[in-house]
C-alpha cells in the first residue's frame, strides 16, 4: 500500500532544514547547523504544519544573534535570489522561509523597528509570500504599514505587488483578521487590477470575492468601473470579473447574474430530474440525471447544491458545486448526468440521515431531490 502523502512532511523535512542551515552558517558561521536541525526534527512528530513554522521561528530566535536586527540582517544575508521574475503565476515560493516572515512578525512588532520590519518583509515575500505576517503590521501599526503598500502596490516586483492585495485581503485562508474597513484598500486594488501578471490579478479577483460576502454593492461598483476604463485586456478583465462574482452567483445574487451577461430568470424547464440510488453510504458516490430544454436563446451557469445533514439532524450545511456554463439555444434540451462522491474530508463531518441535492441555474433555485445518506 502507498505511503499516504503528508504536506506538512513534504513542506518541512530534514532536507528542507539542512538547506536553509547550510544558507545561514554560509553568512554567519556561529550558527550551529547540526543541533539546529537535530532539535528542529526532534519535534516535528507532535507539530502540525503551521506549528512547524514557529517551532522552527523559535529554534531560530535561539541560534541567532538575540539583537533583532542583526539577526534579521543574518537571515536576509542567507536568502537565496528573488523567485523568476519572468514567471506570471503560482510562484508562491518555497515554504522553508515561511519562518523568516513568521519571526519578523513575532519580534519586530516595535515601533522602533517599524521601517526596517517592513523593508525585511518586501524582501522576504520575493522568495515566500508575507501575505500573513503583513497583517500583524497592519494591525497593530496600521498607518506607517499602509502608507508602505501603498507604494508597493506600484513596486516592480509582481510579489510585491500581490502581498498588497492578498495581504489586505478581508478573508485570507489562515490568517489572522485584518482590523481594516473593506473599503480602505480599494485604492491599492486600483492600481493593481490591470496588472499583466495573473499572479496578482487572481489575488485582486480573491479579494473582491471576499468583500461580495459583506458588501456585493461595493463589488459591483468597483468591478463597472473598472471596465469601463479599459486599462485592464478584455479577457484578463472577463476574469477578474467572473472570479470576483462566484460567491454572488452561487447565492443567486440577481445583480452579479445580470453583471455577467446572464439572465437572472433564465426561461428554462427542468424535467426527467432522478437520482440513481435513493440511499447510499458514506464513500459512495451521489449519481443524478436531469434534462433541460430552453424556452428561448439563453447562456446559463449550471450549479448543483448539496444540504448536508448536521450534527444536529437539520439540513443547514449546504455547498455549491459546479456542473458547466454553457450556450443553448431556444427548444434545444441537455441531458446531465453527475456523480459526486459523498467522502468524507477534512473539511466536513458527513452525518448519516436525510440529504438534499438541488439544481441551480444562473443562480435560481429549481428542482430538489432528497436522498438517505448512511453508514458503511
Amino acid at each position: 500500500m502507498a505511503e499516504k502523502f503528508s504536506l506538512k512532511d513534504a513542506l518541512y523535512n530534514k532536507a528542507k532544514l539542512i538547506k536553509i542551515a547550510d544558507e545561514i552558517r554560509a553568512v554567519y558561521n556561529q550558527f550551529p547547523s547540526d543541533e539546529f536541525v537535530a532539535t528542529c526534527l526532534a519535534a516535528f512528530p507532535e507539530l502540525d504544519l503551521k506549528e512547524r513554522i514557529m517551532w522552527i521561528r523559535k529554534r531560530l530566535k535561539a541560534y541567532l544573534p538575540q539583537d533583532y536586527r542583526v539577526a534579521v540582517s543574518i537571515l536576509l544575508k542567507s536568502l537565496p535570489p528573488p523567485l523568476d521574475p519572468n514567471k506570471t503565476d503560482n510562484d508562491f515560493g518555497d515554504f522553508i522561509y515561511a519562518p523568516y516572515n513568521d519571526f519578523l512578525a513575532s519580534y519586530g512588532l516595535n515601533p522602533l523597528e517599524v521601517p526596517f520590519s517592513l523593508n525585511a518583509l518586501k524582501e522576504m515575500t520575493m522568495r515566500f509570500s508575507a501575505e500573513d505576517s503583513i497583517r500583524y503590521f497592519i494591525n497593530y501599526f496600521p498607518k506607517e504599514t499602509l502608507a508602505e503598500l501603498k507604494k508597493w502596490s506600484t513596486d516592480t516586483n509582481y510579489h510585491v505587488r500581490r502581498l498588497v492585495s492578498e495581504g489586505t485581503r478581508p478573508k485570507l485562508p489562515w490568517s489572522q483578521k485584518v482590523n481594516l474597513e473593506v473599503e480602505q484598500a480599494i485604492p491599492f486594488l486600483n492600481n493593481l487590477y490591470f496588472d499583466k501578471t495573473r499572479y496578482v490579478t487572481r489575488s485582486v479577483a480573491n479579494h473582491l470575492n471576499d468583500i461580495s460576502k459583506t458588501n456585493p454593492a461595493l463589488v459591483l461598483e468597483t468591478l463597472n468601473r473598472w471596465q469601463k476604463s479599459e486599462k485592464q485586456e478584455v479577457k484578463e478583465m472577463e476574469f477578474i470579473i467572473k472570479h470576483s462574482l462566484r460567491t454572488l452567483v452561487k447565492v443567486g445574487n440577481r445583480e452579479a447574474v445580470e453583471f455577467l451577461k446572464f439572465s437572472a430568470d433564465p426561461e428554462i424547464k427542468i424535467s426527467n430530474f432522478h437520482i440513481k440510488e435513493n440511499t447510499i453510504a458514506i464513500g459512495e458516490a451521489l449519481e443524478f440525471s436531469f434534462d433541460l430544454t430552453a424556452q428561448k436563446d439563453e447562456r446559463l451557469i449550471l450549479d448543483y447544491v448539496i444540504y448536508f445533514m448536521s450534527k444536529s439532524g437539520t439540513l443547514t450545511n449546504s455547498k455549491v458545486f459546479k456542473i458547466k456554463q454553457c450556450e443553448i439555444q431556444k427548444e434545444e434540451s441537455l441531458h446531465i448526468i453527475k456523480r459526486h462522491p459523498m467522502r468524507v474530508m477534512s473539511t466536513r463531518v458527513l452525518h448519516p440521515g436525510k440529504h438534499m441535492v438541488e439544481i441551480k441555474v444562473n443562480g435560481k433555485k429549481t428542482a430538489k431531490k432528497e436522498f438517505e445518506l448512511t453508514t458503511l
